[in-house]
């Protein structure tokens, strides 16, 4: 991920690590709370995060009011990389603000079109043929669009090595 500047933030810029905060806020209630088509890709990314490993995925969707922001916070460290919570809030404060807000966006707006692809290199290639910005996620990356949307309305920063 790019890494920001050493200046602390503005009085009204969020930083990284209440970006991050809030994200795993609002993925726990969509989650615990939330309708069907909200709560299980949630739930998902927690199963393939292992970041819940006790349940089957029809068992955490019964059990939903036990999976605590604790798990969704490991989710999101292992989604970004790093091994635990811990050590990704160590790093969140030298992570550019606009490269998270990029990869929440990721998750939201199941109506605009997401073109995924299975690793990093395949989805470069794509944008590099057809447009758009490749984005790491997990493992997996994606491609979206350079056009501002209503989540992004700057750029998209580039991925690590691009």
């Amino acid at each position: 991920m790019p890494v920001s500047s050493s200046h602390p933030p503005c009085a009204g810029q969020i930083s990284s690590v209440q970006l991050v905060l809030r994200e795993a806020k609002r993925l726990h209630r969509a989650a615990a709370l939330g309708p069907l088509s909200e709560a299980l890709p949630i739930l998902r990314r927690l199963m393939a995060t292992r970041a819940v490993t006790d349940r089957s995925l029809p068992g955490l969707f019964r059990a939903r009011c036990t999976v605590q922001r604790k798990h969704v916070l490991r989710a999101l460290a292992r989604e970004a990389g790093y091994a635990s919570w811990e050590d990704y809030r160590h790093a969140l404060p030298h992570l550019d603000v606009s490269h998270l807000q990029q990869l929440a966006s990721v998750h939201r707006g199941t109506s605009v079109l997401k073109l995924w692809f299975s690793d990093v290199s395949a989805a470069r290639r794509f944008a590099a043929e057809q447009g758009g910005q490749a984005v790491c996620v997990g493992v997996q990356a994606v491609v979206l669009s350079t056009a501002p949307s209503g989540d992004a309305k700057s750029g998209l920063p580039p991925l690590p090595g691009a």
